[in-house]
């Protein structure tokens, strides 16, 4: 029985890469939000169409569907948290004694 070792040099594969993840540097925050909200509408819209693309028979692969769905059920409750991170330390902020 022949096993072939596990390559460790070799890149990984392009979909453990961060879809949310800004590739030009944003010149403020704000920019940042909005490339950020920009990347989590496009995974959304792709798992939608990934899903009517399902429901219609064009897709072969139930597993990229299912799989699209998860990783914009993932980004959007990311998304969620940090919001609430920031909306918690927004209101941290204004009970501050000035």
């Amino acid at each position: 029985m022949n096993l072939n070792g596990i390559n460790l040099d070799a890149p990984l594969a392009t979909s453990t890469e961060n879809p949310l993840r800004v590739s030009s540097a944003p010149t403020s925050f704000a920019e940042m939000v909005r490339q950020t909200i920009d990347a989590l509408d496009q995974s959304q819209k792709g798992a939608e169409m990934e899903i009517a693309r399902a429901v219609a028979g064009e897709s072969p692969d139930l597993h990229q569907t299912i799989i699209a769905l998860q990783a914009a059920d993932l980004n959007f409750q990311f998304a969620l948290q940090v919001r609430n991170k920031l909306i918690g330390a927004y209101e941290e902020i204004m009970r501050m004694q000035v």
